[in-house]
């Protein structure tokens, strides 16, 4: 058999018999199937995939990969009301140039002997950070909000020794998942129910479930359903009275009006960073923030990369590195606390770029915009016959409910008007938080102008017809 027979694909390595034959040797395994031993035969794949046949050129695969992408329908393309975890933001085009720069752009965070540019860099994200959010340290950013969500978790059951966890019951059904697989080996995770009238967290309830096992309380502030918990710093003062550590999960686009988590009494606080100058790109673009105070204690527990400044040999230079880097995977591996990949680095830079650009006064604006624009929709909406808007006593920054169970239509059958309309309506939230009835969670930024809110509510109007 010649080489080239051998191979399945030249872009597949070590695929010639005698290499693997010889890799097998050096470690001391039969077959290849003694890897798989620790998984259960029932989930092993017994059978070759179904799959095309291959592409045989570059452009094959191009004409193909376009055609998928022809498939999508961008919220580029239509008015898009949709928010959920991602979020449509204006983007200052000083945000794609620098994200765009080839000393920036990767994922990687890089080492300080290669990338002093990238670490100062996320240096200053991270200060600017902790300014927006009155803490003293901020990590690298790790994957996504979610990640970010259940590392904070896990980090107050090391802190506490402790082993259950309360989260919100209106809580987003991904990333309730997400917060489940990730924390399954060290937390049980349990939820508190809602206020039915007001959409926030019920306090009855959080007495009840708070006990001396509870590690933390996590706290979304806005709430996944929209409403400002008014009531976070009562219910950190009750987690902190039972022992735990109350969580502040945040959107930090929302604080140039809203307390942030330290002010409300929160220990860690934790979130996405994707409304700070990312694009939606079809659900991508996600970078999760931890932030804390400056206690060794605390920080010790981060698993993932924090950047620190320190003057060099050289008078009035200065250099920036890792902070406590033997806490981390990369450090010690399979002995770390967490594992921790490769970082959103690249949405850490882009979103410094933004808090720079935006400065405090700017965020402040942001804020008053989406909440004054995030009320004229309710109130517009909640016009429209059979339409209902819940939770309006409540404050809201950019998302709410909307109810349509009045009108005897789904939300997927009016998302389906809309959308021949040039309109995505909101998430439909009829699966995920049943109890609400045939609910949507509507999302107004600044980049929806009256003409836009307007054009909704007229739409709807006629697709209820």
């Amino acid at each position: 058999m010649t080489d080239q027979q051998a191979r399945p694909h030249p872009y597949i390595p070590n695929a010639v018999p005698e290499v693997k034959a010889a890799m097998l040797r050096a470690v001391g395994a039969a077959s290849i199937d003694e890897f798989y031993a620790d998984v259960p035969p029932s989930l092993r794949l017994t059978a070759p995939l179904h799959l095309p046949e291959p592409f045989r050129s570059e452009a094959e695969l191009v004409r193909h990969v376009e055609g998928l992408l022809r498939r999508n329908t961008s919220t580029r393309d239509v008015l898009s009301f949709l928010g959920a975890g991602c979020y449509p933001h204006h983007v200052p085009a000083v945000c794609d140039e620098v994200a765009g720069r080839s000393e920036f752009l990767t994922a990687y965070a890089g080492e300080p002997y290669e990338d002093h540019g990238r670490f100062q860099a996320l240096f200053e994200y991270e200060s600017m950070m902790g300014e927006l959010l009155e803490m003293d340290v901020v990590n690298v950013p790790v994957y996504d909000g979610f990640q970010a969500s259940s590392t904070a978790l896990r980090m107050a059951g090391r802190l506490t020794g402790r082993r259950r966890v309360l989260v919100p019951a209106s809580m987003s059904r991904d990333k309730r998942s997400r917060i489940l697989d990730y924390v399954r080996p060290d937390l049980d995770v349990e939820e508190v129910a809602f206020e039915p009238a007001t959409g926030l967290l019920d306090l009855a309830a959080l007495g009840r479930a708070l006990g001396d096992d509870v590690a933390g309380v996590l706290v979304e502030n806005p709430g996944y359903l929209g409403v400002v918990e008014a009531r976070a710093a009562q219910i950190a003062s009750m987690a902190h009275a039972a022992g735990a550590l109350a969580i502040g999960d945040v959107d930090p686009s929302t604080l140039g009006v809203l307390a942030p988590p330290a002010a409300w009494g929160a220990d860690l606080a934790c979130g996405d960073i994707q409304p700070l100058g990312i694009h939606q790109q079809f659900g991508g673009g996600n970078g999760g923030f931890i932030a804390s105070h400056d206690d060794p204690r605390v920080v010790m527990e981060f698993p993932s990369r924090l950047f620190g400044i320190a003057p060099t040999a050289v008078p009035g230079e200065y250099g920036f590195g890792d902070v406590a880097y033997e806490r981390t995977s990369f450090a010690v591996r399979e002995e770390g606390k967490e594992w921790v990949g490769t970082a959103a680095a690249l949405w850490g830079i882009t979103a410094g770029v933004y808090l720079a650009l935006m400065g405090p006064r700017g965020m402040q604006e942001l804020g008053e915009t989406m909440m004054a624009r995030t009320r004229y929709a309710m109130t517009l909406l909640a016009a429209v016959p059979g339409v209902r808007v819940p939770f309006s006593g409540q404050h809201h920054v950019k998302e709410f409910v909307v109810d349509l169970s009045a009108t005897g239509q789904t939300v997927a059958a009016v998302s389906r008007g809309l959308l021949e309309r040039g309109i995505f309506f909101g998430k439909d939230l009829s699966t995920e938080h049943p109890v609400l009835g045939q609910a949507a969670l509507v999302c107004v930024t600044e980049v929806h102008a009256q003409a836009d809110i307007d054009r909704l509510a007229d739409e709807l109007r006629e697709v209820l017809r």
